[in-house]
């Protein structure tokens, strides 16, 4: 069920594969034990347009949904883990961020449940 859509400068893909980024953000998230390892999505959009505090410097912005009931502690826990592991990855690239968010479960919807 969580969501990691990983927001990235178009240089970082050029550091490391797109198919590594995003299993670092994967193994990261499965190994809080928060989710279902088959439940788990991850993407990532290189983006070749942007500013950061008006220049081109790279930076890595990982935006995570995941369903509610998870406590503060636990979010936390995740969002450390992740940067942890993107900063271990990318040593010298200035902006690692991440926000979690919650999936309100009275208003979401797939395909097998209509």
């Amino acid at each position: 069920m969580p969501h990691f859509v990983i927001d990235c400068s178009e240089n970082i893909i050029k550091l490391k594969s797109p198919e590594e980024i995003i299993r670092v953000v994967y193994d990261a998230a499965e190994s809080t034990h928060l989710f279902e390892k088959d439940d788990i999505k991850v993407r990532i959009n290189p983006f070749e347009y942007y500013t950061v505090g008006n220049s081109q410097g790279d930076f890595i912005h990982v935006f995570g949904n995941i369903m509610e009931g998870r406590t503060t502690e636990q979010k936390s826990h995740l969002s450390n883990k992740i940067i942890k592991e993107l900063k271990f990855l990318f040593p010298s690239v200035p902006i690692l961020s991440i926000n979690i968010r919650n999936f309100e479960k009275a208003t979401y919807c797939n395909k097998a449940m209509v």
